[in-house]
């Protein structure tokens, strides 16, 4: 077993006398035959242990030049403090002093001259079995901390995938209670704008005939103003609509769709920014990819937006860029600019709906729209940003095969004259949806609440019944399925400032024949009940 320790050991003799060596060589070759280097001048040991790399050394302590006391100082400046390098000091020299001194310099054992072959092989035994233990304990060491190393990336890596999900995360269900907020808005505003729509519509005949050209303009801009209004509340909406099944999705190529973004942009990228001295130059890049499933109207609307961001950082003029192409499986379009570019915070935040950094000129619903015209075609936004440096979106899009399921021709007014049982507790909407079906030339009957409407309905003969979702006591979806359970193939219609959400499901709530989103026009109301009596299971058969 010595034989084996021995064996495989790096072995330094350091002593003068030359005749010491030979033994010293002697023994070990009679006892395992290790690798041997060895010295009679103790000033060559230093560079000796940097070019030999020896795992022990036999060190005499008399010797001239340099004594081994020397040798050892020598050595500590050379080795590392960590190193365990075990030194077997060879002296006749036994004295208490001497051992001390030898043991403070560095040695770790001692053999007494004359030498005895066994205490030498035996010592040098115990010394290379710790320095072999000490070589295996730090290579141990060295593995566990390259694991821990490994290890602490790879959490670091998790955990800067779990804080991006968890920003992600709560961006969605920021985005998500910030749509329910927008959802109870725009049902109020809704309400509000149907009468405002609704009641100047009906006037708007009579002032045509009758009324001063200054009151008839009066009226028109109050029914432009109330339909711009309408139309803000939708776009309020779509920043979190998700995708519905009523959502045609057709065959689109982006080229086309970047070519008509660009050309309907013009008049602002190139003549409101020439007339107010600024220089701006749309550039293009379009390279050759397959179409994907959309709507080209919202992809569009999306470029559009990115568009009409760009140049309004870019007060000074600039470049904007758009470009397609493909990254792996995906279809690509990025729109960079030259402009101001945002910082972290505002790059971090600018899908958020309400946020914009344009202060008073901005309502923060842009980008936001885009965000949800993204999320519908099943596309992810890269945004990338420097303050002063610009700005670029990437959009990326699934290759998807799809063909457009093509509407069918809707009947745009019943031509007979129905009786229609209206429902809404607010007498005001009731009284105009009344007003609306009466100019058409049917015959209705109201009622300002559910029970009094099944009562109504019970004891009447009516075509059609037109309801309120939210009513006190039976609201308008409990109401339909009552009317259903009397009349299976009476239609109902469904009036309400959620019709957006209802609509975006795929499906009527059960008994409702048609959904109609608030505010509602007289035309949007005509093609309801047109397309409410055209469905009706009798005329079907």
């Amino acid at each position: 077993m010595s034989h084996d320790v021995i064996r495989k050991a790096r072995v330094l003799i350091v002593d003068d006398e030359p005749s010491n060596v030979r033994l010293l060589e002697r023994i070990l070759e009679l006892n395992g035959r290790p690798v041997v280097r060895s010295t009679t001048d103790s000033r060559e040991t230093l560079s000796l242990v940097v070019e030999f790399e020896p795992d022990i050394i036999l060190l005499d302590l008399h010797m001239p030049h340099l004594d081994g006391f020397g040798v050892m100082e020598l050595l500590k400046t050379a080795i590392s403090p960590d190193a365990y390098l075990p030194i077997l000091v060879l002296t006749a020299d036994i004295t208490a002093e001497t051992k001390r001194r030898a043991f403070l310099a560095g040695a770790k054992d001692f053999v007494t001259k004359p030498l005895d072959h066994s205490e030498v092989v035996l010592r040098m035994k115990n010394l290379l079995e710790n320095r072999f233990l000490h070589l295996e304990l730090q290579d141990q060491n060295k593995l566990l901390e390259q694991q821990v190393r490994v290890r602490t990336s790879q959490l670091e890596q998790t955990l800067h995938q779990l804080r991006n999900t968890q920003d992600a995360v709560i961006k969605q269900e920021r985005l998500r209670a910030l749509g329910m907020m927008a959802g109870g808005i725009a049902h109020d505003f809704n309400n509000a704008l149907t009468m405002m729509l609704g009641y100047g519509e009906l006037l708007l005949p009579y002032f045509q005939l009758n009324g001063p050209e200054k009151e008839r303009s009066y009226l028109a801009h109050m029914i432009a103003a109330a339909d711009d209004a309408r139309h803000i509340v939708a776009r309020l909406r779509e920043f979190y609509r998700p995708a519905g099944s009523e959502d045609v999705r057709a065959p689109v190529d982006l080229n086309a769709v970047v070519e008509q973004a660009i050309a309907l942009t013009t008049p602002r990228w190139k003549g409101s920014s020439q007339a107010a001295g600024v220089q701006i130059k749309v550039v293009s890049d379009l390279r050759e990819v397959p179409v994907i499933a959309g709507s080209a109207a919202e992809l569009r609307e999306m470029l559009t937006n990115f568009i009409f961001n760009s140049v309004d950082a870019m007060p000074s003029g600039g470049t904007i860029s758009v470009a397609t192409r493909m990254v792996g499986e995906l279809v690509c379009i990025s729109i960079t600019d030259t402009g101001a570019g945002m910082t972290a915070e505002e790059r971090a935040r600018c899908l958020e709906p309400f946020f914009t950094t344009k202060g008073e000129r901005g309502t923060g619903l842009g980008l936001a729209v885009v965000y949800g015209i993204v999320q519908r075609h099943s596309g992810s936004i890269d945004v990338i940003s420097e303050k002063d440096r610009g700005t670029t979106f990437s959009v990326t899009f699934p290759v998807t095969a799809t063909t457009a399921v093509p509407a069918p021709e809707q009947p745009e007014q019943v031509g007979e004259a129905l009786r229609v049982l209206v429902a809404d507790d607010q007498e005001i909407i009731c009284e105009l949806i009344a007003e609306y079906l009466r100019t058409d030339g049917h015959e209705v009957t109201l009622a300002f609440d559910g029970n009094i409407a099944i009562e109504k309905f019970r004891a009447g003969a009516f075509d059609l019944v037109v309801t309120d979702q939210s009513m006190p006591g039976i609201n308008g979806t409990q109401l339909a399925v009552l009317v259903k359970a009397e009349r299976q193939d009476m239609p109902v219609i469904l009036l309400t400032g959620f019709g957006d959400e209802m609509q975006a499901n795929g499906r009527s709530p059960e008994g409702v024949d048609l959904v109609v989103s608030k505010p509602v026009s007289h035309a949007d109301l005509r093609r309801a009940v047109a397309r409410a009596i055209a469905a009706r299971p009798s005329q079907a058969a």
